[in-house]
């Protein structure tokens, strides 16, 4: 049965329930950028976070109304229904939610009627009041809003009749979609298909699903929940999620469209899920899943030996889905085959047409599957592919300086300690040499190389270093390891990431630091002056 995307709603809630993982820190730019990765995916909507009740939320909507250019997408805001006891006009929380600007509202309110006298310490009837008249007050100002059923399962199987009063409310008060939400992650996929059926058929209201992973079925549960009418599924990119995580909105998706038959992203998105997939896992700071379904790097990897022959006669001997279907690639484990598909839609993107020429593509194909190896990744450091892709294509790379050393020095001085890095470079025709001091060993090798460069390059003014991500790729090494480092650079309304791979974090952090730089130059259309 196909779906129509524009019918069928996408959720994504990774910027807010995602964010909500141990270990997991978003920053307001990290937030932003992950949109706009959500929003070239094609999901429907992106809930943003909770405007009014953390700040770093309201800073994210400030920011969205003039940095997200969304195509897709609609930005939603996150929050609760009025207070008990306070009028909805003056209600302050509420106030916030129109304040973010954002086009669409997700409200979520209890359902439990448990959680209503003990969590909330009022009555049934005035948690069915602060529904009806939040959900109306929020349409009559012109907003779309949702309303998400907080701990829906079990307050039904308690109370199912106030359960399905809550449902009731919001579905006459003006709610699009009432979104039934499994909290706990206790549920199971018949049980979720068996309340869903039901409460339709009770409700006649359009009902949507958000389900926790506690049980490991959280994708089950949300599949079960649209084979039984729900017009909406909610979910966050990997899995991200508090406790066990949500269902994987990467895994729904493909099960849906290549499984079920349901369009559900437009213009043949699904193909671009496994790159987008990983360059949120960069953006996160998170290490990706190898086994993640689809878009793992071992979801189709196969080793050698009674498989062999098989595969080379018909790889779809083996293998569930053609993996180009999701940007994939199928890798043999002893001859180790690196990410064609992938390379080829990436440099497209980046305006690099590498499929006419199949020599070039498999001699960047070897060249990324040698640096991979050695610990670089590209799926969020689209400034140092391009840059290779360039070498690949032009037999060389920018060249704005020719450096001849550098070096950082730490100085302890008492309870602090200050870093002071020297540049030795060529540049404009000169040998330039310069010293600065910063917070930290990459503050001072950036303000030293600023230093070295300006007088060559002053565009280098408008280019700030607003990120960096530092990742141990084999912890077991201890001291030893293998240090990854991801640095973003904004400029002139852009945004570009870097890759560095070294034995020690200063090394890598100066290989993506000037990668940032000579990205940021060429891409300005600056004139080399070596």
């Amino acid at each position: 049965m196909e779906s129509n995307p524009s019918t069928f709603q996408v959720y994504d809630t990774t910027l807010r329930d995602g964010a909500q993982q141990e270990g997991l820190s978003l920053s307001v730019q990290d937030k932003l950028a992950i949109a706009g990765h959500l929003d070239e995916l094609g999901v429907g909507f992106i809930e943003g976070g909770w405007p009014g009740a953390i700040p770093k939320d309201t800073e994210f909507f400030r920011r969205a109304t003039t940095e997200l250019d969304l195509k897709n997408a609609v930005l939603t805001a996150f929050g609760a229904t009025r207070k008990a006891g306070v009028k909805v006009h003056e209600d302050p929380q509420v106030r916030a939610l129109l304040d973010s600007l954002a086009p669409a509202v997700t409200l979520v309110a209890k359902s439990d009627i448990r959680h209503v006298e003990r969590a909330l310490r009022t009555t049934g009837d005035e948690n069915l009041a602060m529904v009806t008249e939040t959900v109306r007050h929020l349409r009559e100002q012109g907003r779309r809003v949702f309303l998400d059923a907080e701990h829906f399962f079990d307050g039904y199987a308690f109370d199912q009749a106030y359960a399905l009063e809550v449902v009731r409310a919001a579905a006459e008060a003006g709610a699009e979609a009432i979104v039934l939400c499994d909290t706990n992650g206790g549920m199971l996929p018949n049980q979720v298909a068996d309340v869903v059926h039901d409460v339709r058929s009770a409700s006649g209201a359009d009902l949507g699903i958000h389900c926790h992973n506690d049980t490991g079925c959280a994708v089950a549960n949300s599949l079960a929940a649209v084979d039984a009418g729900v017009i909406q599924v909610q979910g966050t990119l990997n899995g991200y999620g508090e406790r066990t995580g949500n269902a994987d909105l990467i895994t729904v998706l493909a099960d849906l469209e290549l499984k079920l038959n349901r369009l559900v992203l437009p213009d043949g998105r699904i193909r671009d899920i496994t790159r987008i997939a990983h360059a949120v896992n960069e953006i996160a700071n998170v290490t990706p899943y190898n086994r993640q379904p689809y878009v793992g790097a071992s979801a189709f990897a196969h080793k050698a030996g009674l498989h062999a022959s098989a595969i080379k006669v018909d790889p779809d001997l083996y293998q569930h889905i053609d993996p180009e279907a999701v940007g994939n690639d199928m890798r043999m484990l002893v001859s180790d085959m690196a990410g064609r598909a992938s390379i080829e839609l990436k440099g497209r993107e980046l305006g690099f047409d590498l499929s006419s020429d199949r020599e070039l593509l498999g001699r960047v194909t070897d060249r990324v599957k040698h640096l991979e190896a050695r610990g670089y990744t590209f799926e969020a450091a689209d400034a140092s592919f391009s840059l290779l892709l360039h070498e690949e294509v032009h037999g060389t790379r920018p060249l704005f300086c020719e450096v001849e050393s550098w070096r950082v020095i730490t100085e302890s001085r008492g309870p602090e300690s200050v870093c002071e890095a020297t540049v030795k470079l060529t540049a404009g025709g000169e040998r330039r040499v310069a010293t600065a001091e910063g917070n930290g060993p990459v503050s001072a090798l950036d303000h030293a190389l600023r230093q070295a460069l300006l007088p060559v390059y002053p565009e280098l003014e408008r280019m700030k270093l607003t990120d960096f991500k530092v990742r141990i790729l084999d912890g077991e090494s201890a001291t030893d390891a293998v240090t990854r480092v991801l640095v973003e650079t904004t400029g002139a309304g852009a945004v570009w990431q870097t890759v560095g791979v070294g034995t020690n974090m200063v090394d890598a952090s100066w290989q993506a630091l000037l990668e940032s730089f000579v990205y940021g130059l060429a891409s300005s259309g600056v004139r080399s002056q070596v």
